[in-house]
This record gives C-alpha cells, structure tokens and sequence, in this order.
C-alpha cells in the first residue's frame, strides 16, 4: 500500500511539473517583449538591445511609405537622446504570445498618448543559445 502511495505522488508531482515547464517558455518569451516595452518606455537602448537578436529588423509604418525597414540597433538608437530611466509616456501591453518549441509569435499594443498613437506589434522570436530574442518585429498604427 505503502509503494502505491509513493508512486501515485510522484505521477501527480509530474503532472504538476509538465505545465510549469511549458509555461515558463511562454514566461521568457513574454520577458523578452516586456524588456523591448520596458525599454523603449524608459529610454533605454541597452534594454531594448538585449530582447532583439543584433541583426534583427523591423518592419514600421511610416505614412508616404508601404515599408519602412530599420535595423534594431538604429531603432534603439532613437531612444538614447531622452533621459534614460524616465517614462517618456509611452506604454506598452502583451495581447497574446504563441509558443512551439524553439519559435514563438507575440503581439502588443504600444500607445503614445501625447501623440494620440497607437500601434500593434508583432514579434517573431526565437530561442537562441536558450534564450528567446526577438528576430523580427512588423508594426502598423491603428486608429
């Protein structure tokens, strides 16, 4: 009776542990983006730097232009001539993120109020030497 006991518990401890593990994929994929949101709220190109791969690129909305291509590091560039740790207004939120193992696809809604700006983000990211880092963004504003 003693051994059923023994066994049962260590099937449910792992049962328990399979959806934390899936889960915490899905954690690092979200802090990475929430590094990129973070970043880019408070003026800091390092933050931003760290959720991109180096060579990654954007595809932004630009009015007059059908693409606008810029290199992550031109685009953290843009964010170091405010001062680094205050909020500059602008917020971000996770609206959802999709993981199968070494991929994922995430989206985030990023608002500038005092431009009446709003934009959805869509990340591609990819584990990289087990770290997730955004591979590539495409961002269009919304109304």
């Amino acid at each position: 009776m003693q051994a059923k006991k023994i066994v049962l518990l260590c099937i449910l401890v792992f049962l328990i542990a399979l959806p934390s593990n899936a889960q915490s994929e899905v954690d690092q994929v979200g802090a990475a983006i929430q590094r990129y949101i973070d970043g880019t709220s408070y003026n800091d190109p390092e933050l931003i730097m760290s959720a991109f791969y180096e060579d990654a690129d954007m595809f932004l909305s630009k009015e007059g232009q059908e693409i606008w291509l810029m290199p992550v590091k031109e685009y953290a560039s843009r964010f170091g001539n405010a001062e680094k740790g205050k909020h500059n207004g602008r917020t971000g939120k996770i609206i959802s993120i999709e993981q199968q193992n070494d991929i994922a696809l995430a989206k985030a809604e990023i608002e500038i109020p005092a431009s009446s700006m709003k934009f959805i983000d869509v990340f591609i990211l990819k584990r990289l030497s087990g770290e997730w880092k955004i591979i590539s963004k495409a961002a269009t504003r919304i109304e």
